[in-house]
């Protein structure tokens, strides 16, 4: 039986990338699921969490790679779109997206609840089950989606399951590294979790004032 819940679901693909927030979320007594990492895990592990409560919206926090030099390493953004980048076919050298084979969509929006905002620069995402480290690979995502910002392997998932149980949906993301060859001498991952943790401390403090 499901429960109906006032507080929103938070969402993560790993433990370590809330490990900062999880006793916040646990004293506000606000649920959340680690659903593991990539797309599949996440629709699976999501959709079994909704079938349990249904919660007012859904919050999906993590860390991301950065396809723009506007976004450095620290930046904490919210994604208000996100393309399943790899759902369709090749032909040759070309690229042919889900929707123009006529199978559906592979770009999902965040479905939004007019409650609910944030103060974050908006940007559009891509979500992958390889994350790129090649220079052309990567000038191929920006030819193909030059509004792409981030990089991740979830968040289109939790987009589409949140669309198809009509559920509003925030994903925010911090950003740990830039998208390139894999060298994790530039990376950081601490900042990034520190700086997504205390930009949820501060929306939660926001959202109790407003419901207060």
């Amino acid at each position: 039986m499901q429960e109906l819940h006032t507080k929103p679901l938070v969402v993560a693909a790993t433990r370590a990338e809330i490990a900062l927030s999880i006793p916040l979320l646990d004293a506000q007594q606000i649920p959340y699921v680690i659903t593991g990492v990539g797309m599949v895990a996440t629709a699976y592990a999501l959709t079994k969490a909704l079938h349990r409560c249904t919660p007012p919206y859904i919050l999906n926090l993590g860390i991301a790679g950065s396809l723009s030099d506007e976004l450095p390493i620290g930046s904490v953004v919210e994604i208000v779109q996100d393309t399943f980048f790899e759902l369709g076919a090749e032909h040759e050298d070309d690229f042919i997206p889900l929707e123009q084979l006529g199978f559906g969509a592979s770009s999902w929006a965040n479905l939004s609840s007019g409650h609910i905002h944030t103060a974050l620069d908006k940007v559009e995402g891509i979500t992958v089950n390889k994350v790129h480290g090649h220079k052309r690979a990567i000038q191929q995502v920006q030819q193909r989606l030059p509004y792409a910002r981030t990089e991740s392997m979830e968040g289109a998932a939790v987009f589409y399951v949140s669309n198809e149980e009509n559920i509003p949906c925030i994903q925010v993301r911090s950003i740990s590294n830039f998208v390139g060859p894999r060298d994790k001498s530039t990376w950081n991952i601490p900042l990034a979790i520190q700086n997504l943790h205390e930009w949820l401390s501060d929306f939660l403090k926001l959202r109790d004032g407003q419901q207060s």
